[in-house]
């Protein structure tokens, strides 16, 4: 939000009161005194007003996690793991998931406590690639190709996905990159081959890839050039 509306919306403030503050330097965002009215404030933003504390902000969080088989991509389940079970308690307040994955589904998770940036990075509109390796029961033909290409009609959502990308990197095996994250995704598009996916592995989302350094369960903080890529 604009720094000049972040003020104005408070009750104790107009807008002639917000210019003559901005004109005097009295406002100050993270430590910086600000006198642009068209500033960002976000919601980790620490905002001053003459040392009054309007909004004390909070640090950003962004996590990439291996996530294994067998836990769930939620914050909380009363029957099975969840992969926020495997981060440490001090780090699991108001973090979220940007692009869950099914159970038994492995590979990165990107967790995070900023929802306009996790939005950015898994809204298909954006058209972020999120890279799988597939292993299916049954061979993947070279005509499968075309029709990820081409888009599959699924009839309960009424609708035909994007054009996919798919590699064959063996008889059973192959890369598939996509911009969306429908239920099931996936599985539900090989089976119009009715060939079964038995294992699915995320790579990478954008330009993040899962760390080879990780084991399955073990997580690290994103770099700054990571976070900068959405």
């Amino acid at each position: 939000m604009r720094l000049d509306r972040f003020l104005t919306n408070l009750p104790c403030y107009n807008r002639q009161h917000v210019r003559l503050l901005l004109a005097q330097r009295r406002v100050s965002v993270d430590g910086v005194a600000v006198s642009d009215p068209l500033h960002e404030v976000r919601e980790f933003s620490r905002v001053v007003v003459d040392e009054q504390v309007l909004q004390p902000g909070r640090p950003a969080r962004y996590l990439m996690l291996h996530k294994p088989a067998g836990c769930v991509s939620a914050t909380r389940d009363p029957q099975h793991p969840t992969v926020l079970d495997l981060l440490p308690a001090d780090l699991r307040d108001d973090l979220h998931i940007a692009g869950r994955l099914d159970y038994n589904t492995t590979g990165l998770l990107i967790l995070t406590n900023d929802g306009q940036w996790s939005r950015r990075l898994t809204q298909p509109k954006t058209q972020v690639a999120k890279t799988y390796l597939v292993q299916t029961e049954d061979e993947i033909g070279a005509h499968y190709v075309d029709k990820f290409r081409e888009g599959f009609y699924f009839a309960f959502e009424d609708l035909t996905t994007q054009p996919a990308q798919l590699d064959l990197l063996g008889p059973r095996e192959a890369r598939l990159a996509i911009v969306e994250g429908r239920y099931h995704q996936v599985k539900r598009m090989f089976g119009f081959f009715q060939n079964k996916v038995v294992g699915l592995h995320r790579q990478s989302m954008g330009a993040i890839e899962l760390d080879p350094g990780l084991a399955p369960g073990q997580f690290r903080v994103l770099s700054d050039s990571e976070i900068a890529c959405f």
